[in-house]
């Protein structure tokens, strides 16, 4: 026997200390990911170039469609999303209060998973990149595009890189690239990728970008650059390549269409520049009721995930009610008090809400289900507690496999900013966005501000990935909000997470953590 519990412990002990140096700054090559080293431990390729695209495809869509890790980070940190605590319901050791509060750490699971991903990402595709696999020129477009897709989310939320070519030993510390030098990496890969990649996205392939999504993620990069390089100042330059990078995804037939909750569905339309094939369930469950369900979706929402009622109050309408009638504008959605829409409502979801009959719904307690505008606090709420947003609707299907990630409208507006910034251009930021404005039912601007553009993109991206990115751009993320008081300015890049530290000293440690 004490041979064996010998044994076991030794076997839990190694396990232990694996666990503890689990990183993607180790960047492991493993048989699953179709990047087999020879007898000698040599690189030589990858076997099936396919296969590995495919697995990153697969990988990144589920990503993608989490709630937590790299969707919270970037949407539970803004003033867009918040997770309050309802009694114990969400509560989670703190996990997502502490994302609002701007209050993580360096052990945050959510920014090490993100992490992790990222960076295996990166990994996988440098593999299929390298010439020894050799891809076609479009399989190496695809795995350059979401190599820059990676990096670019790795830059922007952690500030620095770690990079390991797919022939490096094991024992050799991933080098590490400023993010100055990512900036340029990321612009470069797109720059290669976008001639072959294909014109529109192929929804019945594995392939994820077309050259509309290569021109997209070029436009987001480069409008954010001036961030990324360190320097602070927007280059006019940047701004007009941004508004030749739209201009490109207009000449491939992208345009922005009328009725704003339709583009959600899974439907082909002209505003869905790329999408993911992962469940939307996410999205709409997580801030629904218990008691608001669907025919497959009996079980109800899980009553989570809202909003504050001061990014409510960016849309035209009567602030206390949503009711059809209420003078809002289209992309505030209704609450339907007639059971249309399964009796669940579009966009923002405030006051009574009804079931799919018309009868006023009631909370587990037995009292009106009334989502309240304003919370107890970021704990000690109840069920009632903050408005809800939906923009996936159960009617389209409770789990349907069809998430957007670019979209024509924020290209748009990139362009719209791009050229208030002092991008080169013959058309008018003003009345770009009060196209847009008039195709969603908003009043028209008279004049436009740095804050109207913030405030625009607010209202049409919500819940889209976008809101830390814009915030920071717009010089707002460490300001005070709603159930936020912290204002540390350091919070706009998150910490590199420990275990990634200690297994590779090139890394050093973002300032304030």
């Amino acid at each position: 026997m004490k041979v064996k519990e010998r044994k076991l412990g030794i076997r839990l002990l190694g396990f232990l200390l694996v666990m503890l140096m689990i990183s993607c700054t180790d960047l492991e090559i493993e048989p699953t990911d179709s990047i087999i080293p020879n007898q000698t431990g040599e690189f030589v390729g990858v076997a099936d170039v396919e296969g590995s695209l495919n697995q990153v495809i697969g990988a990144l869509s589920g990503q993608i469609g989490n709630q937590a890790d790299l969707y919270a980070l970037n949407e539970v940190t803004s003033d867009e999303l918040l997770v309050p605590t309802r009694g114990t319901d969400w509560s989670d050791n703190g996990q997502w209060r502490v994302l609002h509060e701007h209050n993580w750490g360096t052990l945050n699971a959510f920014v090490l998973n993100t992490w992790n991903n990222l960076n295996a990402n990166v990994f996988n595709t440098t593999a299929i990149i390298d010439p020894l696999s050799n891809s076609s020129p479009e399989e190496e477009a695809q795995a350059r595009f979401l190599r820059a897709f990676n990096m670019f989310w790795v830059m922007d939320m952690f500030g620095q890189v770690p990079f390991r070519g797919p022939s490096d030993g094991s024992d050799v510390d991933p080098s590490v690239f400023t993010r100055s030098e990512a900036l340029d990496f990321v612009i470069n890969d797109l720059t290669e990728a976008i001639p072959n990649l294909p014109v529109n996205q192929d929804i019945d392939a594995s392939r994820l970008a077309s050259r509309a999504a290569g021109n997209y993620l070029l436009a987001k990069v480069l409008l954010n650059a001036h961030i990324y390089n360190g320097t602070g100042v927007v280059s006019t330059e940047d701004m007009t390549r941004v508004v030749n990078a739209v201009d490109a995804i207009i000449a491939d037939g992208f345009a922005l269409q009328a009725g704003y909750f339709d583009i959600f569905k899974p439907d082909a339309d002209t505003e869905t520049i790329m999408f993911v094939r992962t469940g939307v369930g996410n999205r709409m469950w997580n801030g629904l009721h218990y008691n608001q369900n669907a025919p497959d979706q009996a079980g109800g929402g899980w009553n989570g995930w809202s909003t504050l009622a001061e990014f409510y109050d960016l849309f035209e309408g009567d602030p206390n009610t949503n009711v059809p009638g209420s003078g809002q504008e289209e992309r505030r959605g209704f609450v339907p008090t007639d059971g249309s829409n399964l009796g669940i409502g579009f966009g923002f979801l405030v006051g009574q809400q009804y079931d799919s009959n018309g009868v006023a719904l009631k909370d587990r307690p037995g009292n009106p289900l009334v989502f309240t505008r304003e919370f107890a606090g970021i704990v000690g709420n109840d069920e009632n507690n903050g408005i809800r947003t939906i923009k996936y609707h159960p009617e389209n299907g409770a789990f349907t496999e069809h998430e957007i990630v670019f979209r024509y409208a924020d290209a748009h507006l990139m362009k719209a900013e791009a050229i208030f910034r002092g991008g080169t251009s013959g058309e008018d930021p003003l009345a770009m966005i009060n196209e847009l404005r008039t195709i969603r039912n908003a009043t028209p601007f008279t004049a436009l501000t740095e804050q109207d553009i913030l405030d625009e993109r607010g209202r049409e991206l919500y819940k889209e990935f976008w809101r830390r990115n814009d915030q920071i751009r717009f010089g707002k993320f460490d300001e005070a909000w709603g159930l936020k008081s912290n204002t540390e300015s350091f919070r706009a890049l998150f910490p590199i997470p420990a275990t990634a530290i200690i297994s590779n000293p090139n890394l050093i440690q973002n300032p304030g953590y």
